[in-house]
């Protein structure tokens, strides 16, 4: 009877796994939608890493934060593009904090200290396709960077690593942020 009982579970096991076609499953290896890779310097010394301190990160008319980027130190920026425009806009905020304006018990008068500056990332989106399993990815082409000047950027410049900067992979830096 046991032996039974394994029979009929390696069956079901193996007729699970044959009736699936490659295209039905999405490897973990496989290579989706990348995002746009930065890492940041010193200004002063170029080829040296720099930290930002209390750093936050959101979109441009979106209240929410990007994912790991609120009030972090950091010195390299992992940033999704958007899909469904040929731009993506963020809000990077050094030394961000909440000044509650001595009065902890009304946030009403709350308001953000530190340096904002807003940049915008400009390119031409290509989808490929992947497989049936994967759909789509999207590749990046002509990607820029500008930043937007208030008379008080923290952000000295940003540079592309190569003319005609494509993001298509995570596996090295796109741009160089220079503060």
């Amino acid at each position: 009877m046991k032996y039974i009982k394994i029979a009929i579970v390696v069956f079901v096991i193996g007729g699970i796994y044959l009736s699936c076609e490659r295209d039905d499953l999405c490897p973990e290896t496989t290579q989706t939608t990348a995002k746009l890779v930065m890492g940041i310097f010193d200004v002063a010394i170029p080829d040296d890493s720099k930290n930002v301190f209390g750093l936050r990160i959101q979109g441009v008319d979106n209240d929410d934060v990007l994912e790991g980027y609120n009030v972090v130190t950091t010195n390299s920026l992992i940033l999704p593009l958007r899909t469904d425009a040929n731009e993506t806009k963020f809000k990077l905020h050094q030394n961000y904090a909440i000044d509650d304006n001595g009065t902890p018990n009304d946030p009403d008068d709350d308001f953000a200290t530190g340096n904002e500056d807003i940049i915008t990332i400009t390119y031409i989106k290509e989808d490929v396709f992947v497989s049936r399993a994967c759909g789509y990815r999207t590749i990046f082409s002509n990607v820029g960077i500008s930043i937007e000047n208030d008379g008080d950027n923290w952000i000295q410049l940003i540079q592309a690593e190569n003319d005609n900067q494509i993001v298509e992979n995570e596996t090295e830096a796109h741009f160089k942020l220079f503060h």
